[in-house]
């Protein structure tokens, strides 16, 4: 493919963003008749009109807990609750308002938390004005109640998702919209919320627990959140802000050992994690606890990806997304270090680190084969997004086809192939699967940690090898989790007999 060949407008962002809600009822009506098409001709990125003043928003806020969905139900082992996707106006600072679509009047929406064994049961109202879903990214659903392509609900309709978390499901889990062509533009419009799953028994649950959901948000100068432009399409958007449970740089108060949850909620933007001259040592993954503790100087999430981690020290020290070169094309701008929060650590009494956090054991040998290889192809390039071409194995998305069949219960290792230029995060549906090993130039490396992940990063020209078995019967899709590409076809359905 030709690369780098192409300056196309400016580009960024994903709106994730937490705020009092600040409606006026002509914002609103000027939402509520909102209805963009997510593959129709590229709207022009909003730069700042000649002698605009750069949008700037407030820094240093405490950090503010995820607001929580109420279990509507007193039974024992019932979650019950209400989803409303629809759009509202909020107020990111004095006087500027942006419209946003969001579950519950919230970005991020929700968080739901409950127990293995639990069964959960959710109404989505959609008041949108185009189809949506809700997929449970990372959940063991069935698949019939994971919000895929082919199940949206319509404008101004309802549907009810019900499902039981089996014991082993305890981890870190998030949901967002699913109807494909819609899902990049109401993902960065504010739909996404967060999910956790507890053990019965946590070998962790003594410890302080903090929730970080990162964002990125790409505004325009008066405050409106901006349309992706090509270089959004092509690139994945990024925005101009990255934000912490919907503030820029937040504060953080650390006493002792404390566990945090982390969640890459970004379209497009990976997160190099670096704890300067702090403690940060790695207990869990995608799909909950490691085996045991691994410490760390840096870790990558991915689009998607989560992660649990300790932290403690001593003194003042910011978060850092280090610079991180995914290989993105056109006239783009260098990458650089954004600092996330600053957190204030404090020496407490030690807390216990148990040395096995959790039993976790080989999927087995694999006796079936699959391979998905990751290309594009931008050499008939319009200005319509719907030109790029971001395929697997060839082909580019068709609701109508099945690319691969699996057996339930069967044991596969999957190839993932990385043709392209640019970094792609790979997520499959249904089930968590383990990393097995890495091929990059010419050498073949074991993955270091056993560990169950629902995504997984395939850097260019990389093979990454995966064992996984699905235990659910149905249809499922996979696809590269930087959404732009996603709706853009990098996707594929399986089918489980």
């Amino acid at each position: 493919m030709k690369r780098r060949d192409f300056l196309y407008y400016a580009g960024a962002g994903l709106a994730l963003l937490t705020l009092r809600q600040a409606a006026t009822a002509m914002e609103m009506d000027q939402m509520a008749g909102m209805n963009h098409a997510g593959h129709g001709k590229s709207a022009k990125a909003a730069g700042k009109p000649a002698g605009a003043k750069a949008l700037t928003l407030p820094t240093g806020a405490a950090l503010p807990p995820l607001v929580r969905l109420k279990n509507q139900s007193k039974k024992p082992g019932q979650f019950v609750a209400t989803l409303r996707a629809a759009p509202t106006v909020v107020q990111i600072k004095p006087g500027v308002r942006t419209p946003v679509w969001t579950y519950n009047g919230s970005v991020p929406g929700p968080l739901i938390d409950v127990h293995e064994g639990d069964t959960v049961t959710i109404k989505l109202i959609n008041q949108l004005q185009q189809p949506t879903t809700i997929h449970w990214h990372g959940l063991p659903v069935p698949p019939e109640q994971d919000g895929n392509p082919g199940s949206e609900i319509a404008p101004g309709k309802s549907r009810t998702y019900r499902f039981t978390l089996p014991v082993g499901s305890a981890g870190t889990y998030w949901f967002h919209p699913h109807p494909h062509g819609h899902t990049a533009e109401q993902v960065f419009r504010g739909l996404a919320g967060l999910f956790i799953v507890r053990a019965k028994a946590d070998p962790l649950a003594h410890l302080p627990e903090r929730h970080l959901v990162f964002s990125d948000l790409k505004l325009q100068t008066n405050g409106r959140i901006a349309e992706n432009s090509m270089d959004d399409w092509m690139n994945g958007r990024e925005g101009q802000f990255v934000l912490v449970n919907g503030h820029l740089q937040p504060t953080l108060q650390v006493l002792g050992r404390q566990r945090w949850r982390m969640w890459n909620a970004c379209s497009a933007r990976y997160l190099r994690l670096k704890l300067p001259e702090q403690s940060m040592i790695q207990v869990g993954t995608d799909g909950g606890l490691l085996g045991a503790p691994h410490p760390v100087t840096e870790l990558l999430l991915a689009p998607g990806e989560r992660a649990e981690v300790l932290v403690s020290g001593d003194g003042n020290s910011a978060l850092m997304a280090l610079s991180y070169d995914r290989g993105k094309m056109g006239d783009m701008p260098p990458e650089h270090d954004i600092p996330l929060l600053h957190a204030h650590f404090r020496i407490g009494v030690p807390a216990e680190l148990p040395q096995q956090l959790r039993t976790i054991e080989p999927l087995g040998t694999p006796t079936a084969q699959k391979e998905l290889v990751f290309s594009e192809d931008m050499d008939n390039m319009t200005d319509d997004p719907a030109s790029m071409k971001f395929m697997i194995n060839g082909k580019v998305f068709d609701m109508n086809r099945v690319d691969l069949t699996s057996k339930v219960g069967e044991v596969e290792a999957w190839t993932l192939r990385n043709d392209s230029d640019m970094d792609h995060p790979f997520h499959l549906h249904g089930t968590q699967f383990q990393v097995a090993e890495r091929r990059y130039k010419g050498q073949t490396t074991p993955e270091k940690l056993l560990a169950w992940r629902d995504t997984v990063n395939v850097r260019p020209q990389e093979s990454v090898i995966i064992h996984v078995a699905q235990q659910q019967k149905g249809r499922r899709v996979y696809h590269c989790h930087i959404i732009e590409h996603e709706d853009l076809g990098m996707m594929g359905q399986l089918d489980v007999i």
